[in-house]
């Protein structure tokens, strides 16, 4: 009982390191744009990496945390598989504010640039395990140079980087993991049906595009 008390505080803490909020507020500005896209982020990369865990790990789950390099590989799991989320949606997110407009696209880049690097900087990564915010921040502009906004950007389809990185960190042998593949990959998928449709309800594109519309404007006065 004792192992399996700190195993739930262990996990625990981990998990509230990022910020989540159940709100309800329309995202009407590009500040509440890059909020919802952070803890929404955040929630499915602890709710499927945990969930992918305990799945495969069983009863035994518990007493893992008693173990140093797994406790290890779960911090560093944590932190990669979150990034790799709010990749793609930091680019459905700009992508889906900024459609019905004629922003060109290295506004659009922009934005979602300062998106990542937001999320990661209030999810504060780097408190979990190391973690290379640089090299994140230029991985995520290599992404973005083959960003195609007008239509990749707005599909389902492009939500690759958080399934992928799921079975890559998670701290389970790479034979479970070959065999779990198609599983964990359409699990991840599956659960951003819900945070799409949830944006879609929420946002008011109109009032973003003004916004960054606005932004643009200021910058060239």
């Amino acid at each position: 009982m004792d192992i399996l008390i700190r195993a739930i505080s262990l996990a625990k803490s981990v998990v509230t390191s990022f910020t989540f909020r159940r709100d309800s507020f329309c995202l009407d500005s590009v500040d509440r744009l890059e909020t919802f896209v952070a803890t929404r982020s955040a929630f499915i990369s602890q709710k499927k990496l945990y969930g992918y865990l305990k799945e495969r790990i069983g009863t035994r789950w518990p007493t893992m945390f008693e173990d140093d390099v797994f406790r290890s590989g779960i911090n560093i799991a944590a932190t990669q598989v979150f990034a790799a989320c709010l990749s793609d949606f930091t680019i459905h997110a700009v992508a889906h504010a900024l459609a019905d407009t004629q922003l060109p696209d290295a506004t659009k880049a922009e934005i979602a640039r300062n998106c990542f690097a937001r999320g990661l900087q209030e999810n504060n990564v780097t408190a979990l395990a190391k973690f290379d915010v640089d090299e994140a921040n230029a991985e995520f502009d290599t992404r973005l140079e083959g960003t195609d906004w007008n239509f990749g950007a707005l599909l389902a389809e492009n939500f690759t980087r958080s399934p992928a990185a799921l079975l890559r960190w998670a701290p389970i042998a790479q034979r479970f993991k070959n065999f779990d593949a198609e599983i964990v990959e359409n699990s991840v998928k599956f659960a951003w049906v819900d945070i799409r449709a949830q944006f879609a309800r929420r946002l008011d594109a109109e009032a973003i595009a003004r916004e960054v519309a606005d932004m643009m404007t200021s910058a060239k006065d």
